[in-house]
């Protein structure tokens, strides 16, 4: 007979083991899955292009977001990552997947630019830790299970330093993923490829971080310079100034 639990950690990995392996693509172990994903670098996967987010980009041009200290969150093959060091910020990028980190790695060496990353799980021990002026998310957030927003939501807390903005991108409902309420995913149906959010759910579960924008992502044709698709949205929020000490 087991009794392992004595913590608020501890739960969270009982709770992280009704999701594996059959659906195991978000956790700290789920590197095998991802590395089988990025094998195939000409498969006709939207977000394997080069283009960063039209969001990211509109909202450098706009003056919303500035140079800084930046954490792309889930970087994939690094086409953000790039981005952002591109226009002036001090990137860390981090991903679960060695096969996407070497891919990032190859576009950066190409485009000769200075970006840290890091392979492994964002919510572990010695990730990066900030502090940040910019954590950009895209596609990382829809693919954690309900109870693994309390690890999001503190590694925010912890590692964005105040006044600094959380770029995210992730499924619409109605438009893409899972629209099956929290609970029913314990059920053994699995996240079904990701789950969907409404503004609502999303204002609500950022309710402590002021919204500077958010909106479907737009559609970018082919050929654009930026990656841009409707079954997203794009929210951009600031953690006001004044709101704790960040782990530096």
């Amino acid at each position: 007979m087991d009794r392992n639990i004595r913590s608020v950690d501890d739960v969270l990995k009982l709770m992280d083991s009704l999701f594996a392996p059959e659906d195991d693509r978000w956790t700290g172990d789920a590197s095998g899955w991802w590395d089988g994903f990025y094998e195939d670098r000409s498969k006709p996967v939207p977000f394997f292009v080069a283009e960063p987010d039209e969001s990211l980009v509109s909202y450098l041009d706009r003056g919303l977001i500035t140079p800084g200290r930046a954490l792309d969150l889930g970087c994939g093959p690094g086409r953000n990552a790039l981005h952002l060091a591109s226009r002036g910020f001090e990137v860390d990028a981090v991903d679960l997947s060695p096969g996407a980190i070497a891919w990032a790695e190859e576009r950066a060496g190409e485009a000769g630019a200075d970006i840290r990353f890091h392979c492994g799980d964002a919510f572990a021990q010695g990730a990066p830790g900030g502090p940040y002026d910019l954590i950009h998310d895209s596609g990382c957030f829809h693919h954690l299970p309900p109870h693994r927003r309390v690890s999001y939501l503190e590694l925010v807390e912890r590692t964005l330093a105040p006044g600094g903005h959380l770029s995210l991108t992730c499924f619409a409902a109605g438009a893409m993923g899972s629209e099956l309420p929290d609970a029913d995913l314990y059920g053994g149906t699995g996240l079904q490829g990701g789950l969907a959010y409404t503004p609502e759910s999303l204002r609500w579960i950022f309710s402590g971080m002021e919204e500077v924008e958010l909106r479907r992502m737009r559609d970018e044709p082919a050929g654009s310079p930026c990656f841009g698709e409707d079954f997203l949205w794009t929210a951009l929020f600031r953690r006001p100034e004044g709101t704790g000490a960040v782990r530096r």
